[in-house]
Formats: structure tokens, sequence, C-alpha cells
């Protein structure tokens, strides 16, 4: 069995296939566990080298086993990170995968819906009904223009009778008043007295002239 079979539990071939989400959970619960590996072996690695440089003097035996561990929990430690590197490449396709999944499943409900909608539309029934719409708006556009249109309600009249009549009306006027002024010229004026309008008595005028000179004398003596 192959280590993705492992993995994932597989190597039936009548098994049921795992889900999208199913395996990229798997995927990440193995990341997991070799990160963990990783951290293991680094540290090991680390230990190893300790090893060999405290024995190198002293027990060479020692530190050359030391450094062959050491080699060792490279090698591996190399072959994990090929393999997450695979795994995680795994992952991201096949989350990728998934997401377009479903935006096709998506897509597709979203066409059957519309297929739905305009089952029972039918584009000639569409254009007989905007034309139908069409021909409402002109006629009621014309049922405003009538009702707003000026009524007569029967009186009909010739308008070059109604100024003749009019002109008539105003010459009959204008006579009037022309009578009016001729019949007042006609009317007598007062004659003018031919005798001359009497005087004021020269005694009088004297006094008031006396008078006169006195309020002068008064006001220039002051």
């Amino acid at each position: 069995m192959s280590l993705f079979g492992k993995i994932f539990g597989g190597g039936s071939k009548g098994g049921k296939a795992a889900t999208p989400q199913e395996a990229i959970q798997k995927l990440r619960e193995t990341e997991e566990m070799l990160a963990k590996k990783q951290d293991f072996l680094e540290k090991k690695i680390e230990q190893e080298l300790i090893t060999a440089k405290k024995n190198g003097t002293k027990n060479k035996r020692a530190a050359l086993q030391a450094l062959k561990r050491k080699k060792r929990y490279e090698k591996q430690l190399a072959q994990i990170d090929g393999t997450l590197s695979t795994i995680e490449f795994q992952r991201e396709a096949l989350e990728n995968a998934n997401t377009n999944t479903e935006v096709l499943k998506n897509m597709g409900f979203a066409a059957k819906a519309m297929k739905a909608a305009h089952e029972n539309m039918d584009i000639d029934k569409v254009d007989d009904l905007m034309a139908e719409i069409t021909e409402q708006q002109e006629v009621a556009q014309e049922i405003s223009d009538v009702i707003s249109r000026p009524v007569g309600f029967g009186e009909d009249y010739d308008e070059d009778e109604l100024l003749a009549e009019l002109e008539d009306l105003e010459q009959e006027e204008l006579d009037k008043n022309l009578l009016e002024i001729k019949g007042t010229a006609d009317v007598p004026l007062p004659s003018v007295p031919s005798t001359s309008l009497p005087s004021k008595p020269a005694k009088k005028k004297q006094e008031e002239d006396d008078d006169d000179m006195a309020d002068l004398e008064a006001w220039a003596t002051n």
C-alpha cells in the first residue's frame, strides 16, 4: 500500500472515495504530524552535535557514532521537508479544486433558478406586452391633452361679429359724450359787469398807510 493510501486509509477498490473536505482535513493532520517529527529530529541533531564535540578529543569512537546518528537524522529531516512540500502542494490544489467545485455548483443552482424564472416567459409575449404598454401610454397622453383643452360648452360665436358689436358700442358711447359736451357749450355764461367795483374809502386807505409807517418807525428805532 502506498504512503498516501496509508494516510487516507484507502487501498480498497470498493471503498467509498473521501470527500474533498475529508481529504483536506487528513492532509492537515499529516502536516501537523510531520511538523512535530521535524522538531524532534532537529533537537536530536543538536544533541548529537553536542555529543560529538564533547567526545572529539576524549573518545573518538563515541564522537564518530554521534556524527553518524546526526547524519541519519539530517537525512530523515530532509525527507520530511520534501514530503511536507508535496503535501502542502496537494492540499492547496485540493482546496482550489474544492472551491471551484463549490463555485460551479452554486452557478449551476443559479442557472437552474434563472431557467425556472424564465420558463413561463416568451419573448414574443414580452414584445407584445411592451407594445401594449406603449400604446396605453399614448392613449393616456391623448386623454390628458383632450381634458386640458378649453371647452366652449356650445357657445360657438363668431369673433368678427363680436368685435363689430363692440365697435358699435364704443362709437355709441363716443357720440353720447360728444352730445353732452355740445349741450354744455350752449348754456349762456354770466355777463361781465360793466361798472367798476367800488374802491375802498380814501380815509380808510390813509389810516392803513399811517399804521404801516408807524410799524416801520418802531422797528427802525429798536
